[in-house]
């Protein structure tokens, strides 16, 4: 088995090393640290322990880096890659737990979960309540209950990493787990243990507003582009109805007092409802025809990752 392990670091040279070191041996695995912009020894002291680096010069965002590591893992033709954080709060002595459901083909992709079990200690509780908002709106997308989505220790199997394609730059967590789900691949939780210090602040969720906006947009994106029948059929419908409602108002009191006046306005509102909603709806349609040429071409795309995976 050919294990690879990738790191996306900004700034941590004061935890790279140690990260990397507690790594254990037995499972001979090559570390890929993708440097996000760092400005300072993270890079060097990754090296120094034998680590590949692949260099960001500007910070990109996580999501990229994730990118980038998962293109490197493939082109050393990785059999599993496992993700994990640069701060140590993750307990590396955990991998073999983790990657075991993917080497025994249980699963494409095995995701850590911080509250499968039980709630981890010390996690500040506005980062709780909305991660599990979160996991509640993508288990509700993909129709497979999922505790924890946001969590970045996790193993990926080969087919995992040939069917990805993840586009945001904020992050890739909740994106991975909807671009995977959507294709029929398998995903399965594993308890994991995470410790949070606490004069440590999260680069990602460091705004709790800008982290729920930035992740809703990928979430919105995903949905509308994997789902789009089912995203703009839905929205068309509900905004029919809305204007139907209105018509119906309308029309009873017309039967009642046998005129329109003074709730004209109202109908007019109703009939533009009623176009809008039947609009989105074939939008729906003409979207789900697209996705269809979409699906086509990340087929090819996959052929195309596995012809140059299996090249010796």
């Amino acid at each position: 088995m050919n294990l690879a392990i990738l790191i996306p670091a900004l700034n941590e040279e004061k935890t790279i090393g140690q990260v990397i070191e507690s790594i254990p041996k037995s499972l001979n695995a090559k570390i890929i640290i993708v440097d996000d912009g760092s400005t300072d020894k993270t890079s060097k002291i990754a090296k120094s322990k034998g680590a590949i680096i692949v260099k960001h010069f500007k910070n990109k965002g996580l999501g990229k880096a994730f990118q980038n590591g998962l293109d490197k893992a493939l082109e050393i033709k990785a059999d599993i890659l496992v993700t994990i954080d640069a701060d140590g709060q993750f307990d590396t002595a955990e991998i073999p737990k983790l990657i075991k459901p993917v080497k025994e083909g249980k699963a494409d992709l095995a995701t850590g979960s911080r509250f499968l079990n039980k709630s981890p200690k010390n996690m500040p509780w506005i980062k709780k309540w909305g991660n599990r908002r979160l996991a509640g709106i993508i288990s509700w997308a993909t129709g497979q209950k999922i505790h924890d989505v946001s969590c970045g220790f996790r193993a990926y199997g080969s087919e995992a990493m040939l069917n990805l394609n993840v586009f945001g730059k904020f992050t890739y967590t909740q994106e991975t787990i909807l671009d995977l789900a959507y294709k029929g691949l398998n995903i399965v939780e594993v308890p994991v243990t995470v410790q949070y210090f606490k004069d440590r602040n999260s680069r990602i969720a460091s705004s709790i507003p800008a982290y729920a906006y930035k992740s809703a947009k990928i979430i919105f994106k995903s949905i509308k582009n994997y789902r789009p029948l089912k995203f703009f059929g839905w929205s068309g419908i509900i905004i029919f109805l809305a204007g139907f409602a209105l018509d119906i108002f309308v029309l009873k009191h017309f039967l009642e007092v046998g005129t329109f006046s003074p709730y004209k306005i109202i109908g007019f509102m109703g009939a533009f409802l009623n176009s809008v909603g039947i609009m989105i709806f074939f939008i729906g349609i003409l979207a789900d025809l697209i996705d269809k040429t979409r699906l086509t071409q990340e087929k090819i795309l996959y052929f195309e990752k596995l012809r140059r995976y299996e090249e010796k």
